[in-house]
Formats: C-alpha cells, structure tokens, sequence
C-alpha cells in the first residue's frame, strides 16, 4: 500500500504542474484516473493455472499453459517450484489524436513549448481509387504493476517489482511521426503490402474474437487492421475505438521490437523473461479504462484484434472521444519457488 501512496504523491505533482488555461491549446484533454478497486476488471485475472490444470476457470480463453507442474530454476543447483499461470495488469496505455495529452493521468496536458507531434487530426485519404477516413495518434506507455503496489501477495517473486513511471512519450520519438523513418525497426513491411497478406487477416480478425489471435499472422492486428507501421498513423480508420485500439496495439509491438518489452508467457518464461523482437499476440490483452472503463463481461479485457462491434458502444462520445486509455493485461508463466 505504501507504493500506492507513493503513485498518488506523483500524480499530485502532475496536476501542480499542469499547465494554466492561458498556455493550454483550444484542444482540450479529457479523461480520469484509473482507480485500482472500481476501474480495473479483475475477473481478468483469470484462469489460473497450476501446470496444465486451471484450478480457477474464466469464460476468457487461455493461452497454453505448461503441462508439467514442477519447475526447477537457477545454477549449479536448482529450486524446485510450481509452474503458475495467471494474467497479470502490467501497463497503462495513452492513445490520442491531442499531443501532450495523458487521459490515465486525469487528462493532463502539457504545454512543452515546442510543436514536436502537434497537428496530428484525422482526414481522409485515398486507397484504390476509393475515398477512406485516416488518422494519426499519439502514445504513451506507463509502467503500472498494480498486483505488487497493492501488496495482494507479499514475497511473490511472479509479480513485477517495479514503481509507477511514464516509460514511452511518442510525442518525442522522429520514428513514430513518419512512416519512411519507421521502417528502420521493421524493414519486413515490405513484405506484408501484397493482397494475399492482407487478406490473411480476415482469418485472425475471426480467430481473435472468438477465441485467441493467431501469432503466425503477426503483421495483422485482427478485426482492428494491420500491424505494420509500427506508429500511429491508422490508414483504415473505422471507428475511433477500433483506430485507437489498434494504435495501442501496436505501440505494444513497438516496445517488443525495441526491446522494452519481454516474452512472459510459455514454458520458456517459467524462470525468467526473454527477448520477443516479434511479439505474441496471444500474450496480452486490453481493457479500456478511459473515457469509460470496462470492468465486466467477456470483452472487458478482449485480446488483440478482437471485433470491436460488441465492446465499443457508448465508450467513445462526440467531444471526449478522441483522448483513450486502456489497461494491458499480461501472460505469466512462472515458476513459484
């Protein structure tokens, strides 16, 4: 609880900094803080495994668990656990079309006193001789182990042991405002451009909603659109909790592929967490928590590239639409010593 207290002290200082209305842009930020009891659908926890056996069952589908129960870990002599499996809330994502504007901070907006990211708003653009709406988006990414903050389980070495912190802004990373600079951390795009590819993605659009997506199709990002570029220009922009969805989605991918973010889930992560430069789709699921949390029901924490048609009425309004915040929920696989 007293981490906790320290993150409540940290957002008190974010909102003596915010900025007075006089330096603010027209554009205001919208949104509230996660708030860990009434926001946070912890159904999502589950299941939970021991080995290959779900000891608390959840209509949500499940990754595959290790069969085996026992683990052993470290050298030259191992410990002997149990292999667990459970979801866990790891990470809060931003996702706006307004630079500077942090809605899972109570709608923060900063005035840097620089344009870097600004004027970013949807349009529309032509693809194959049809007209279709786009749109550009900005991200942030925040560290947020709320199972260790809240101390639900003390001397639990599954949870992450860190603090609360703003870990990505891409308000500052070139990468994410062009798409030709882009292509340095995935030069394969050019791969995934021809018809048959694309068209590949119908099948995980029907494989993420009912069940899991398919980690095979990692360019696609189901019902939601393409992977690929890993920023936040969305060419197909539907609706604008499919379009931020898939913005967050992506900037999940982006993290693996710098290697800010780790495998977890597998036999392969029962000891520790390993290099995933092409991310499992399977391994994480998204709640939305901004401009209305979802904390109940089988699409609360849907996977990515799920249908948004179920989950997306009245989340996104006229005027406070455009700012979202969504809860990543994380695959672990551990060994409990």
């Amino acid at each position: 609880m007293r981490r906790f207290l320290t993150f409540l002290a940290i957002v008190g200082f974010i909102l003596v900094m915010r900025p007075t209305p006089a330096r603010a842009e027209s554009a205001t930020c919208h949104g509230s803080f996660v708030n860990p009891v009434t926001d946070v659908c912890w159904s999502c926890l589950f299941p939970l495994s021991v080995g290959g056996l779900k000891i608390w069952k959840s209509e949500r589908p499940d990754t595959k668990n290790p069969d085996n129960p026992i683990c052993a870990c470290g050298s030259p002599v191992p410990r002997i656990g149990i292999a667990i499996g459970f979801w866990e809330p790891s990470r809060l994502v931003d996702v706006t079309n307004k630079p500077w504007c942090f809605p899972n901070l109570g709608g923060v907006k900063l005035d840097p006193g620089f344009d870097v990211g600004a004027g970013h708003v949807q349009g529309r653009s032509q693809v194959g001789g049809k007209t279709q709406n786009s749109s550009q988006w900005q991200s942030h990414l925040y560290i947020y182990p709320l199972l260790y903050w809240l101390e639900i389980l003390t001397d639990f070495l599954c949870f992450e042991q860190s603090s609360f912190d703003i870990a990505y802004v891409t308000e500052l990373d070139p990468l994410w405002q062009d798409s030709s600079l882009t292509s340095i951390i995935n030069p394969e795009v050019a791969l995934f451009t021809s018809p048959v590819a694309i068209a590949a993605c119908a099948a995980d659009c029907v494989q993420s909603t009912r069940k899991l997506p398919i980690d095979e199709l990692f360019w696609c990002a189901g019902c939601n659109g393409e992977m690929y570029p890993l920023n936040g220009h969305v060419a197909a922009h539907v609706t604008q909790v499919q379009a931020s969805r898939l913005v967050a989605e992506r900037m999940l991918y982006k993290m693996h592929r710098q290697f800010l973010a780790w495998g977890t889930m597998g036999s392969k992560a029962l000891c520790a967490k390993y290099i995933m430069p092409i991310m499992r789709k399977q391994q994480y699921r998204l709640q939305m928590t901004n401009p209305t949390s979802m904390t109940s029901g089988r699409y609360a924490c849907a996977p990515i590239g799920a249908a948004t048609i179920m989950p997306k009425t009245g989340k996104a309004y006229p005027v406070k639409g455009e700012d979202f915040g969504y809860l990543t929920w994380r695959k672990r696989n551990c060994c409990m010593l």
